[in-house]
């Protein structure tokens, strides 16, 4: 006959609790593990159907909703005379004009941009028929590596347009009257325009010569 010994059934439920712990611990390492080490599957986001009228001529594309608008012009219709510089929206070299005022290229969708008219440095003018901005740069060297013309040049034609529509900058000095062409108004309106080459002055010159002023 057996004794009935308490402590060592106590031990025994004891030692199954904890190696069934252990065992139920492993587990979840291993799971958590395994989970870590799986690499995530990303989900692309479905693309989009839209129309880009560019320089007069209609585009239907199909972009990633996340596609820049720089991004479209160079790598999807090859205008590749707008320049990515900083892809911050610094230094002005992908400025383009859309419905007449200049914008950043870098800094707006392609999807935003369905429906308005965008111009490029393509779109301004041909090596047979130069825009007058073009040919004042080439007259006065407004440019040295060349990478910052092309914004350079849709942004001067645009800031013309905007001192024209009477539109104030932070030096205009009088709010009640239309801005006047002088090269304070050129230097500020144009300081979002980077040139690492430095033709500043031969940039102002060329944007005076079209604007029928002398600085």
């Amino acid at each position: 006959m057996s004794i009935f010994d308490p402590s060592r059934r106590k031990f025994i439920q004891t030692t199954a609790a904890s190696t069934g712990a252990i065992i139920t611990a492993k587990l979840t390492t291993d799971a958590e593990a395994k989970s870590v080490l799986k690499p995530k599957q990303v989900t692309e986001p479905a693309k989009v159907n839209i129309l880009l009228r560019v320089n007069g001529s209609e585009h239907q594309l199909m972009v990633d909703p996340r596609m820049t608008l720089l991004d479209a012009l160079r790598e999807r219709l090859q205008l590749t005379g707008s320049k990515k510089g900083c892809d911050q929206g610094q230094c002005g070299a992908c400025t383009v004009i859309v419905d007449g005022r200049r914008i950043v290229s870098c800094l707006t969708l392609a999807v935003m941009q369905e429906g308005h008219d965008i111009t490029t440095i393509e779109g301004l003018g041909t090596p047979n028929n130069l825009h007058p901005m073009q040919a004042a740069f080439i007259k006065h060297d407004g440019y040295q590596c060349g990478f910052c013309t092309p914004g350079q040049i849709c942004s001067a034609v645009a800031m013309l347009d905007e001192v024209k529509a009477g539109m104030p900058s932070h030096v205009t000095s009088d709010l009640t009257r239309s801005p006047k062409m002088s090269a304070i108004e050129f230097r500020e309106r144009m300081s979002g325009n980077i040139c690492r080459c430095g033709a500043y002055s031969n940039i102002q010159d060329a944007i005076a010569e079209v604007a029928g002023e002398r600085t």
